[in-house]
C-alpha cells in the first residue's frame, strides 16, 4: 500500500510559469500531492490536456492563468489573479523558458533577441515583481526557484545563447538571494541535467540538422554520457523542488542545485 506524501508544502500558494507540461507540470503535480495551492502559468490560451486533467482533478487548489512573461502587464495580472484566488503568492517556481541552437556564426539577432527575451528578461522581471510582492506580505517561509540548466555551467559551440541565458538565470538568483535575506525570503536554483521532456523532440531534431546525426541518435549518445547512464526524467526534478520551498531548506539561499545525473560537479 502506498503511503501519501506527508503535506510538506500545506499553507503554500505556489506561483509556477512555463508549467503546462513537462518539468513544470510534473512540478505542479508533486507541489499539489504536498498540499500547496498552485497557480499556473504558460503561453497556451488555453491548458494542455494534460494539465486540464489535472485542473479537473484538483479544482479547489488549482488555476491555470495564460501569461506572456516578456509582457510586463500580463506578469502583474498573473500575480493579480492568483492572488485573488489563492491568496499572497509565498512561492515561486520561475520556469518559462524557451530553447534554440545554432552554429555560433550563423547566429543571428533574432534568434539572440528571442532566447533573451523569455528566457532572461522574462524570467527577471517574474522573480522581481513576485518578489516585490512578497516583501509588500511580509509572510513567513517565502521562497524562489529559478530554473537554469546544465548548459548554465559551460559553453557548447551550437547553443551560445541558451548557454547564456542559464548563465544569467544562476548570476541573478545570487544576486536576488543577497538582496531578499534581510527579508529572509530564499532565492535558489535548480539545474537540470538532460530531461526526456516533449521539448526533446525538437532539440534532438536541431542536433540532428547540425551534426548530421540520425534522428534519435543525440537523445540515446547524451543519456549514455551521464555518469548515471541514462536521461532524467520531469519527475526526477521534483524531490529538490519540493525541498528547496520547504522550510526543511530554511538555511539555504543563493544556491544553484545540480539535478543532472552527475554530469556536473560542483
Amino acid at each position: 500500500m502506498n503511503t501519501p506524501p506527508s503535506p510538506r508544502l500545506q499553507g503554500k500558494h505556489a506561483l509556477l510559469t512555463g508549467a503546462a507540461g513537462g518539468i513544470g507540470l510534473a512540478v505542479t503535480t508533486a507541489y499539489l500531492q504536498h498540499g500547496a495551492h498552485c497557480t499556473v502559468a504558460d503561453i497556451g490560451a488555453q491548458p494542455t490536456p494534460e494539465l486540464a486533467t489535472l485542473m479537473a482533478a484538483h479544482p479547489d487548489t488549482l488555476q491555470y492563468v495564460r501569461t506572456d512573461v516578456t509582457q510586463l502587464p500580463q506578469i502583474d495580472a498573473l500575480i493579480e489573479a492568483a492572488a485573488k484566488r489563492f491568496g499572497p503568492v509565498t512561492t515561486l517556481y520561475n520556469n518559462a523558458a524557451i530553447f534554440d541552437m545554432a552554429p555560433l556564426l550563423d547566429s543571428g539577432e533574432a534568434m539572440y533577441d528571442k532566447i533573451f527575451t523569455v528566457n532572461v528578461k522574462g524570467a527577471f522581471f517574474v522573480m522581481q515583481k513576485v518578489l516585490a510582492h512578497m516583501v509588500a506580505h511580509q509572510l513567513p517561509g517565502c521562497a524562489v526557484i529559478n530554473m537554469a540548466s546544465q548548459a548554465g555551467r559551460r559553453g557548447e559551440a551550437l547553443v551560445s545563447h541558451y548557454c547564456a541565458s542559464k548563465a544569467a538565470i544562476i548570476s541573478y538568483t545570487q544576486s536576488a538571494a543577497l538582496a531578499m535575506a534581510p527579508y529572509r525570503i530564499r532565492v535558489n536554483g535548480i539545474a537540470p541535467g538532460v530531461i526526456a521532456t516533449p521539448m526533446w523532440a525538437g532539440v534532438d531534431a536541431l542536433f540532428a540538422k547540425y551534426e548530421h546525426l540520425a534522428i534519435g541518435e543525440k537523445k540515446i549518445q547524451v543519456g549514455k554520457a551521464v555518469p548515471l547512464g541514462y536521461m532524467g526524467a520531469p519527475e526526477d526534478i521534483c524531490g529538490a523542488a519540493v525541498f528547496l520551498v520547504s522550510d526543511e531548506a530554511a538555511y539555504i539561499t543563493a544556491q544553484t542545485l545540480n539535478v543532472d545525473g552527475g554530469n556536473v560537479m560542483s
